[in-house]
């Protein structure tokens, strides 16, 4: 009831004409390599009766987290990209910023489910399978997605709620928190603590219990050192990729006030194309198993 801005002006990633064509053929390109290859462990999970255990319903989960979350960015740069004005009506730009934070926080939340799944792998092999059966790794992936749904609707309910009735300029090529709320007439001194806290809590609480469940890991396989804590060990270090990839930039962003620092869209590019970009990479070329059902896909497709 507050605004009165109708719409906001995306400033993109450059204002060169020969740049955005460059940045547009390897964003297609990348947008296009985290669809084919998410939707290719999907299926390949989903078609292989071997690939039932909870380390691969959770790898399904995070394909599908990772086509979502890239969706909701990825499709709108590349058309500002070849666009002359880049505008985002109010209410895109509201919805955007709700599905960002909800798709990126049910990551960050099962990242750490699938560190407690290796980590319930590793050092409590004997009980595993009573541990993270099948029924409880679906309880946990639900309360994934319920964490952040949770946590874009807070976002979401402290950002419509300020009048926006000045600038309209954001420097960025989304509509986030950050740069959002800067816009906004009011004094936001109040509001962006309370939404550091919350987004910036929440990366360092599951960063920190991420770090915490790879420390007994490494101190098991130290101790009682065998080739398949070998396996996991390897496993585990593609994981730590991923979780470098998505948590150090979200921590750098969301960690403290945000008119403390300009946009710094190559730490967002890093956690909104190359971590999606990453997974299928890092879980198909490290791990055996999910590349020789490959194969098999490969094979019954040709047949």
């Amino acid at each position: 009831n507050f605004s009165r801005v109708t719409e906001f002006i995306l400033l993109g990633l450059s204002d060169t004409r020969e740049l955005q064509v460059l940045f547009f053929t390897f964003f297609l390109l990348a947008y296009v390599m985290v669809l084919l290859g998410n939707l290719l462990i999907i299926v390949t999970v989903r078609t292989d009766p071997k690939l039932s255990s909870p380390m691969y319903l959770l790898l399904c989960n995070l394909s599908f987290i990772d086509i979502c979350y890239t969706s909701v960015t990825s499709p709108r740069m590349l058309v500002d990209l070849l666009s002359q004005r880049k505008a985002i009506a109010f209410e895109d730009c509201i919805a955007q910023l709700f599905f960002l934070h909800f798709v990126g926080a049910s990551e960050m939340f099962l990242l750490t489910v699938m560190a407690y799944d290796r980590y319930t792998a590793i050092c409590k092999p004997l009980h595993y399978t009573d541990i993270m059966s099948r029924r409880v790794c679906w309880v946990l992936v639900s309360a994934c997605w319920a964490g952040g749904f949770l946590h874009s609707i807070v976002q979401t309910l402290l950002t419509i709620q300020l009048p926006f009735c000045g600038p309209k300029t954001i420097d960025n090529y989304f509509c986030d928190v950050p740069p959002v709320i800067r816009l906004a007439c009011i004094d936001i001194y109040v509001t962006e603590w309370l939404m550091a806290s919350n987004s910036g809590l929440i990366s360092l609480v599951c960063f920190l219990v991420l770090v915490t469940s790879y420390m007994f890991i490494l101190v098991t396989i130290r101790v009682r050192f065998t080739e398949g804590h070998w396996k996991a060990l390897s496993t585990c270090a593609s994981h730590v990729m991923v979780v470098t990839l998505f948590f150090v930039p979200c921590m750098f962003i969301y960690l403290r006030p945000f008119s403390t620092f300009s946009s710094n869209k190559l730490i967002c590019v890093i956690y909104t194309v190359f971590s999606p970009l990453m997974n299928p990479l890092i879980y198909t070329l490290r791990n055996n198993e999910v590349k020789a059902s490959m194969w098999k896909l490969r094979k019954r497709c040709r047949a």
